[in-house]
């Protein structure tokens, strides 16, 4: 990217002297004014002393906004097929209110959770091309170590989206 880019978008800070040529100082906001739009009012919550979970987060990146009232099915493969475990609707937080799976329910294998992206950006009167690109995904994953947190950020909008496992 360009300085003019940066500055564009609202990153362009003030260069420090003494710093190298292009280098960018951050800059504070002034003392008193209200803070940017966005920003946490709390602090995430540790997940230290927590068991072995499966947990997601929808976040809507379309509106900038959790995915909240997402639709999804969770479902476990057996043999040739899914199974449905459970259909679950993310808070407004875009997670669920409990895990997806934990205790006796967190098994190994390979697992399933299908979004309903079309139907969740209709219910939001997004104005849709008919058929919409993205109407039903399915997020398909493995867990091999049950002794371990699973986490799925999904990240989406009307026309793509990616997830990935985090902590």
């Amino acid at each position: 990217m360009t300085r003019r880019s940066l500055v564009g978008a609202g990153l362009g800070g003030a260069v420090m002297a003494g710093t190298a040529p292009g280098a960018l100082a951050q800059t504070s906001p002034a003392p008193g004014a209200p803070p940017k739009p966005g920003t946490l009012t709390t602090a995430p919550s540790s997940q230290m002393g927590l068991s072995p979970r499966l947990t997601m987060h929808a976040i809507d990146n379309f509106h900038g906004t959790p995915g909240a009232g997402m639709v999804c099915d969770l479902s476990i493969r057996e043999g040739d097929t899914y199974r449905l475990i459970k259909t679950v609707t993310t808070a407004p937080t875009g997670r669920t209110a409990e895990p997806l799976l934990v205790d006796d329910a967190f098994k190994a294998g390979r697992y399933e959770l299908l979004m309903h992206f079309e139907a969740y950006f209709r219910a939001l009167d997004v104005k849709l091309p008919s058929p919409n690109f993205l109407g039903l995904v399915p997020v398909r994953f493995v867990i091999r170590d049950v002794g371990q947190r699973h986490h799925l950020p999904i990240l989406f909008s009307p026309w793509g989206y990616s997830y990935y496992r985090g902590s």
